[in-house]
């Protein structure tokens, strides 16, 4: 599958001022990157560019939804993405920089594609772990099925872990194992 957003400006012919792109990035898009967390999804991305005579500045602003595995109950899930990210572009031949929101291109260069940065945006904007969210009253809305299975999973060990009757109890232990009760 072949991505459908040219997320490439030009901006060797623009003049100094303020200029704004929309892109829509989709399913395409996100397939091309191969991440196992995000599976795809719709984010649309505002990019104002902010060109100057060997600077150029780019404000993004995206909003959507991605979709991705819940950590939990293992299903497909949609999760909102949203954030404000600054990319600050320097022409130079000469000038190097350490820091990730400063970009050196040479001075040769007559174009920049944005598609790794509008996609790490979306990448971090993401948390570690991501869980249906609890209904109303606290309960899981994951999968049914599989929390059963993790529940009866979950007990089996406890079960496996549990000290048997006949067998004698170092007394050093005896007393947490009445607080774990």
């Amino acid at each position: 599958m072949e991505c459908n957003v040219d997320t490439e400006i030009q901006f060797s012919g623009l003049k100094s001022g303020i200029y704004h792109y929309e892109y829509t990035l989709d399913d395409s898009f996100f397939s091309e990157y191969k991440n196992e967390k995000i599976l795809g999804g719709k984010v649309f991305f505002d990019v104002k560019l902010e060109k100057k005579e060997r600077l150029m500045l780019f404000y993004f602003s995206y909003s959507g939804e991605v979709r991705t595995t819940c950590d939990r109950c293992l299903e497909e899930i949609e999760w909102p993405v949203e954030g404000e990210e600054t990319l600050c572009v320097k022409l130079s031949d000469t000038e190097t920089s350490d820091d990730e929101d400063v970009v050196i291109l040479p001075e040769s260069d007559y174009k920049i594609d944005l598609a790794q940065w509008m996609y790490e945006y979306v990448a971090v904007s993401m948390p570690i772990q991501c869980m249906h969210p609890d209904d109303a009253d606290g309960n899981s809305t994951c999968n049914p099925e599989m929390m059963q299975y993790i529940s009866e999973e979950t007990d089996a060990l406890e079960d496996e872990g549990a000290p048997a009757e006949s067998e004698e109890i170092d007394p050093r232990w005896e007393a947490l194992l009445k607080l774990k009760k």
